[in-house]
């Protein structure tokens, strides 16, 4: 049984855990296969919890971690929707806190290397 931050109680839907991640990856350079082994994982490692009932914050921060190892503009996208940015400032801060960590690209090659190397 998954909690909604309101106080709902609805029944796990792997459906919306799915399309939740497919949105976020939306023309981004991410095989389909990447995605639904990160849905299988975040799933397998909900069953491990081990309790009746799940909050959608623990989903929701599972999600975001997986996330941020595969492609940062995805987890840009969803922290978005999911922590609620509701201005410039709040994904400034958030790519701020990205670059800090090291990254700059994200786990592909961006398009304009391919068209260096002559690919």
């Amino acid at each position: 049984m998954v909690v909604k931050k309101d106080g709902r109680r609805e029944s796990f839907n792997r459906d919306k855990l799915l399309n939740g991640i497919l949105k976020a990856c939306e023309k981004r350079p991410i095989n389909n296969s990447i995605i639904d082994q990160t849905a299988n994982d975040i799933e397998n490692e909900l069953r491990t919890i081990n309790k009746p009932e799940i909050k959608t914050s623990v989903i929701g921060n599972l999600i975001m971690n997986k996330l941020k190892k595969i492609d940062k503009v995805a987890y840009i996208r969803f922290a978005s929707v999911y922590r609620d940015f509701q201005d410039i400032a709040s994904f400034e801060t958030e790519v701020k806190k990205l670059k800090n960590r090291g990254w700059r690209y994200g786990n592909y090659i961006p398009w304009w290397q391919n068209i260096r190397r002559g690919n």
